[in-house]
């Protein structure tokens, strides 16, 4: 395996699979769409065409919107909150790493830390700012992406008026979807804090050490 592959291998499985997965999910939804616009007597849409429909868009996006929901609140978090005993905590009586303090900068500390400021405080909570504009961007998207796809759920059942996408905000239908993604994120992210506790995983920087005793806090 070539140095950099290796190097980056994590990164490289987790996108390649997210890909696959994209792909698949594109293809497995435009046979559920052809099926209801077959049912309703309309022509079956291609490949291309339904990468630009709000049913493909809908769908992508109210998944991203709850992932990256979680991830950033789980970063910010993390930052404030603590779970005695999980890996996924720090400890109860921790203050900030000395790594974290400007004045223990070496030469290679990325440059927002030499410069300081507005830049440095930017710079300090960029993971958690990152993550949720993404979350919002994809909120967007889900919404527009939901409203596109009413729209055109509607002009295939019936001859009522397309809706604007901030009337769909006010519609149990956006929320439903929302909720029903955010609700999963969260538990799921709830059980690894907990069950981190406990259990562990041979090797992984996300599990307590094998011999670590329950009540020890951190990886």
């Amino acid at each position: 395996m070539p140095k950099w592959m290796k190097n980056n291998a994590l990164s490289i499985t987790m996108f390649g699979a997210f890909l696959i997965f994209l792909v698949l999910q594109s293809v497995f939804g435009l046979h559920v769409r052809n099926e209801e616009l077959v049912r309703a007597g309309a022509a079956p849409d291609s490949w291309a065409h339904y990468l630009r429909t709000g049913h493909f868009a809908e769908s992508v996006f109210e998944n991203w919107e709850s992932e990256f929901l979680q991830m950033g609140f789980y970063v910010l978090l993390t930052a404030y909150l603590v779970q005695r005993g999980s890996a996924e905590s720090k400890k109860p009586d921790q203050d900030d790493r000395a790594a974290d303090r400007p004045s223990e900068a070496t030469p290679q500390s990325p440059r927002p830390v030499k410069v300081g400021g507005l830049v440095l405080v930017l710079y300090r909570n960029s993971l958690a700012i990152a993550l949720l504009l993404v979350f919002v961007a994809s909120f967007v998207l889900h919404l527009i992406g939901g409203a596109a796809d009413f729209n055109e759920q509607q002009a295939l059942e019936s001859d009522a008026a397309p809706i604007s996408a901030l009337r769909f905000l006010g519609t149990s239908d956006f929320w439903f979807q929302s909720m029903q993604n955010w609700q999963s994120e969260f538990l799921a992210v709830g059980a690894l804090i907990v069950l981190s506790i406990f259990l562990r995983q041979h090797g992984s920087p996300e599990s307590k050490p094998v011999t670590a005793a329950h009540g020890e806090t951190g990886a």
